[in-house]
């Protein structure tokens, strides 16, 4: 059996608390053997902490997402300074800018993004990146910022092949969900097309965004699988190539063995 990485999900959302052991009895069917559960501010940080170490095969990621930008707390960085240095937490995330919703004031979500880039680097901690309709903004920062990127993630890639390419020279991996299945979808698939595979991850941002042929249902981490056989149907490579070489860079960047 292939062996997945859902590289990025929320299983341990309350919308999977009346089926998650089935859920989670669906992945292990279908092969997905490790997966990362990411926080999106302190409480479920500490949720997604919980969670990888109550269940094997899960990682736990902690940080504070744009959206709970205005929540955050000086205290919150010795925190999270704190769960990386013990290893609960294998990256800072997920962070960065999102300008669609505007939930947090953008001046505050760049604020809080930096002090957590900033966080990053002093612990030599990779980063998973959350970024919608921001790439410009985004892209601008870790410019200014390169002598201290640490590496990491972008999460749910959302762009063109030319903004994958400025992604790539800094360093990142790029990640693609349930978007890239989608019938309208040219710019996505271009970009999956150019991004080298040793740079590419999958994921499902479960709950959320579920992909063809299950799109418009509760997303889950067993779903990876349909992300993947579509990356290797535009890329021309054999869904066993993917899901080894997305495995493994998961591996490598979560820094697992």
């Amino acid at each position: 059996m292939m062996e997945w990485f859902d590289s990025h999900c929320h299983v341990d959302e309350e919308v999977f608390d009346e089926d998650r052991e089935e859920a989670l009895a669906r992945m292990a069917e279908h092969g997905i053997t490790r997966y990362a559960v990411i926080g999106s501010d302190m409480e479920t940080s500490r949720r997604a902490i919980r969670f990888a170490r109550e269940h094997a095969g899960a990682i736990a990621v902690g940080g504070i997402h744009p959206h709970e930008a205005k929540g955050f707390r000086e205290e919150d960085l010795a925190e999270m300074a704190d769960w990386y240095r013990k290893g609960k937490i294998k990256a800072i995330g997920e962070i960065g800018l999102d300008f669609y919703y505007d939930h947090s004031p953008r001046e505050i979500q760049r604020e809080v993004c930096i002090r957590q880039m900033e966080l990053a680097w002093e612990l030599k901690a990779p980063v998973a990146y959350h970024i919608r309709d921001a790439h410009a903004e985004m892209l601008e920062i870790m410019k200014g910022m390169k002598a201290k990127l640490t590496g990491g993630i972008i999460h749910c890639f959302s762009g063109s092949a030319e903004i994958a390419k400025e992604y790539l020279k800094l360093g990142y991996y790029i990640s693609f969900a349930g978007p890239l299945t989608f019938k309208k979808a040219p710019k996505l698939q271009e970009a999956c097309r150019i991004v080298p595979k040793n740079r590419l991850l999958i994921e499902t941002d479960s709950p959320y965004m579920a992909p063809e042929p299950v799109r418009g249902r509760r997303n889950e981490p067993a779903n990876v699988r349909y992300v993947g056989m579509k990356l290797a149907e535009i890329r021309g490579e054999t869904p066993e190539e993917v899901a080894e070489y997305t495995t493994e860079n998961a591996k490598k960047v979560y820094g697992l063995e």
